[in-house]
C-alpha cells in the first residue's frame, strides 16, 4: 500500500510541474507580446515625428492675438445734410417780395416772365390736375418756409407739374392778417421750378389755396 502511495504522490508532483512549466511559457509569450507592441508604438512615435519635424509651442501672449473688431458704421453725412438744409433756407428769402415782378396781378396770379397769359388762364379754370397738395395749417414761419421748400423740390423730384398748397386765409392769426399767404407768395415767386400759380377755385380752397404750375422735368 505504502508503494502505491508513493507512485501517485510522485505522478501529483509530476503533473504539477507540467502546469508550472505550461504557465511559465504562458508568461514568457505575454511579455514577448507585450514587448513587440510596445516597440512598435515607439517605431510609428519615431516616424512621426520624423516627418513633423522640428516644433515650438504657441505662445498665449494677448498680443500675438487676432482681434476681429467689428465693422465700422457709415459715417453719417451731417454736413452735407446740413449744408442742404442752409441752402434751402436761404434760396427763399424774406426779404424778397413779389410786387417787383411783372406779370402779376391783384387776383394773386403770377406767370414768370416768357409763360403766356393762356397757361395762366388756364390754371385758373382748373385744366391741370392738382396731383398733389401741403397743407401749412398750424406751420410757424420758419417751418412753413421749410416746408414748402422741401414739398417742391419733392414734387419736382417725382416728376409733378400742378400742386397746391394751402396757406389759410389767416383768420386765426394777430389782427386777422394773412401773413403767412402773403409769405407764400413770396417764396414760390423765388423758386425756378415754378412757372406760375394763381388762387385756387372756390371748390379747391379759394383764398386759402394756391394753384402752382411746376416746369416739367425730364422725369415728367
Amino acid at each position: 500500500m505504502a508503494v502505491m502511495a508513493t507512485m501517485k504522490d510522485f505522478a501529483a508532483l509530476k503533473g504539477l510541474r507540467r502546469d508550472l512549466q505550461e504557465q511559465e511559457k504562458a508568461r514568457a509569450l505575454a511579455l514577448a507580446e507585450r514587448a513587440r507592441q510596445e516597440a512598435a508604438i515607439r517605431e510609428e512615435a519615431n516616424l512621426f515625428r520624423n516627418s513633423i519635424g522640428q516644433i515650438a509651442p504657441l505662445r498665449s501672449k494677448a498680443i500675438d492675438k487676432a482681434l476681429h473688431l467689428p465693422d465700422a458704421p457709415l459715417p453719417i453725412p451731417r454736413q452735407h445734410l446740413a449744408d442742404e438744409q442752409a441752402a434751402l433756407l436761404e434760396s427763399l428769402s424774406d426779404e424778397f417780395t413779389i410786387d417787383t415782378l411783372m406779370d402779376s396781378d391783384e387776383n394773386l396770379s403770377f406767370a414768370r416772365p416768357g409763360v403766356g397769359m393762356d397757361v395762366l388762364s388756364k390754371l385758373r379754370r382748373g385744366n391741370w390736375v392738382i396731383q398733389a397738395q401741403l397743407d401749412l395749417h398750424g406751420y410757424r414761419r420758419d417751418q412753413a418756409r421749410e416746408a414748402l421748400g422741401e414739398f417742391l423740390r419733392q414734387s419736382r423730384r417725382r416728376g409733378l407739374r400742378c400742386v397746391r398748397v394751402i396757406h389759410g386765409k389767416g383768420l386765426g392769426s394777430v389782427n386777422k392778417e394773412p401773413v403767412l399767404k402773403h409769405k407764400v407768395r413770396n417764396w414760390l415767386a423765388q423758386k425756378d421750378e415754378v412757372m406760375a400759380f394763381c388762387q385756387a377755385r372756390a371748390a379747391d380752397g379759394g383764398a386759402g389755396a394756391l394753384v402752382v404750375l411746376l416746369k416739367s422735368s425730364e422725369r415728367a
